[in-house]
């Protein structure tokens, strides 16, 4: 079964637009519900999009990972305001895990004052943020550091976090996508981003509103829990609603630094 070129080029262009939800694509499209899912369907088969809950993204191009020395220079002002939000849902005595990422590491930063503050990490940012604190117990996953990433991975690091439970884990991806999870350039991110949230009672991800949609890698991590999006007030609500829908997902807007 074919979809009509037209339909087929008008449903890319508003899911390209952030429409992604079926019942959103039926509206504007004009057609019936049941036509737009068995249309999502094949162009799904066909490698055109990604099947989200509820609707769809498209693919995009496989993007070269960016080093992480040049993303400490951009969105610095939504990253800052993302990790003063999420910093308010950390508490003194708490066991918290930090991923890697600029992101996440703009939220060790926000940490350095807490008391009696147990935080497991992967990510060489955050060490250098909290190293030499009294007040924190800093634990370090070792493995194998990713110098693009300055973050470890590997089965050294698994075998440490399979070993420690914490009240929250802090993730940060390359593209978070409603019903598909996260996103990142390596099997062995995405691995040990799996292993944090099953070690972890609350989780946490933290995104800019560039990252919501994207799905530039092909490694994923699934989020198939409840869990909480950090983003920025840049977000549109055509970026959001995919992921109000899911129901399991609690969304946080940072609104400034």
């Amino acid at each position: 079964m074919k979809v009509a070129r037209a339909r087929r080029l008008d449903m890319l262009r508003h899911i390209g637009a952030g429409m992604a939800s079926a019942e959103a694509l039926a509206e504007q499209l004009g057609i019936s519900l049941s036509t737009v899912r068995r249309d999502l369907a094949v162009l799904a088969r066909e490698g055109a999009l990604l099947r989200t809950y509820g609707g769809a993204a498209l693919p995009g191009p496989v993007q070269p990972e960016q080093p992480l020395t040049e993303r400490l220079g951009e969105r610095n002002a939504q990253k800052n305001a993302i990790a003063a939000l999420a910093a308010d849902h950390v508490l003194d005595g708490q066991t918290v895990i930090l991923d890697a990422g600029s992101t996440v590491g703009a939220l060790a930063n926000r940490l350095r004052d807490r008391k009696d503050l147990r935080v497991v990490t992967s990510g060489l940012t955050s060490l250098q943020a909290l190293s030499g604190l009294d007040r924190i117990d800093l634990v370090s996953l070792g493995g194998t550091l990713r110098p693009i990433s300055l973050g470890f991975t590997g089965p050294l690091a698994e075998q440490a976090m399979r070993r420690i439970t914490a009240d929250s884990a802090f993730l940060g991806a390359d593209g978070v996508v409603a019903g598909r999870g996260l996103c990142e350039a390596s099997a062995e991110q995405t691995s040990l981003k799996e292993l944090m949230t099953a070690q972890a009672e609350t989780i946490y991800v933290l995104a800019t509103s560039d990252k919501l949609g994207k799905a530039a890698s092909r490694a994923w991590a699934p989020l198939d829990r409840p869990w909480t999006l950090v983003t920025d007030a840049d977000a549109s609500e055509a970026q959001l609603e995919p992921f109000r829908r899911l129901g399991t997902v609690t969304i946080l807007i940072a609104s400034g630094a």
